[in-house]
């Protein structure tokens, strides 16, 4: 679809997903390696990719894909923030093997109560691994 349109598809993925053969594949793919162990300035550079690009989406994985979470990182948030851009909502409902779009949002600032908003937004929606997942 992002080809179709004129986007710039990105995602960004664990590092280790990004060695070996698979690393120019998955660079090929638009895949942006992060390293989450350290604190390398991943918001900021992709504010500013959002910044110098004319028609980029960039699709930031879920939480709790591989062990349980007990809270989400924020940095989507606060790239959404900083480049002025809205958050799309998507979803994959393992459940009833359904997926989409929900809504899109604009964050205000308030991080604490925007984030509550997205949370309940997925209420109801199980993911792969509802078990390891902290909305319900």
């Amino acid at each position: 679809m992002a080809f179709i349109y004129g986007f710039e598809m990105m995602w960004m993925g664990k590092d280790s997903l990004f060695t070996g053969w698979r690393g120019p594949i998955m660079r090929w793919m638009g895949g942006i390696p992060i390293t989450r162990s350290s604190s390398n300035n991943v918001v900021e550079q992709t504010i500013e990719k959002f910044n110098t690009s004319d028609r980029l989406v960039i699709a930031i994985p879920p939480e709790g894909t591989r062990s349980k979470v007990t809270a989400w990182k924020t940095g989507f948030y606060y790239i959404a923030l900083g480049a002025k851009i809205p958050i799309a909502l998507a979803f994959i409902d393992y459940t009833k093997k359904t997926g989409g779009f929900l809504s899109t949002f604009h964050p205000t600032g308030d991080a604490e109560k925007d984030i509550a908003h997205i949370r309940a937004c997925y209420s109801g929606i199980d993911g792969k691994y509802p078990d390891q997942c902290i909305v319900h």
